[in-house]
């Protein structure tokens, strides 16, 4: 069994909960379960391949209208099973300011 490496508390859903993963530019779109979820990240099953589709960074939608989501950067893969981090607003700049400041 894998060390548990995850910060916060852990909400395991008995059956899952039926959700989205989008491409931040929106050109791919995959049915997928969230199996559990923390504070700072979750687990999900995902239905069809992963491959070749560009998880560095995208949209986990919670919500069939697509109001509910959570940017999502790609911690793991384990067969048919991800898991994510979940982005905060201002992450990406932060590290642009990081790495320019360490360039200068």
């Amino acid at each position: 069994m894998a060390a548990e490496r995850r910060k916060g508390e852990r909400v395991t859903f008995e059956r899952g909960i039926s959700a989205h993963m989008m491409g931040i530019d929106g050109t791919w779109r995959r049915d997928c379960t969230m199996e559990d979820v923390s504070e700072t990240g979750a687990k999900l099953s995902i239905e069809g391949s992963v491959e070749g589709l560009h998880l560095k960074e995208f949209f986990l939608l919670l919500s069939s209208t697509g109001l509910a989501y959570r940017r999502c950067e790609l911690a793991w893969v384990n067969g048919d099973q991800i898991g994510v981090n979940f982005l905060k607003m201002g992450d990406k700049k932060k590290k642009a300011t990081r790495r320019a400041s360490a360039d200068a």
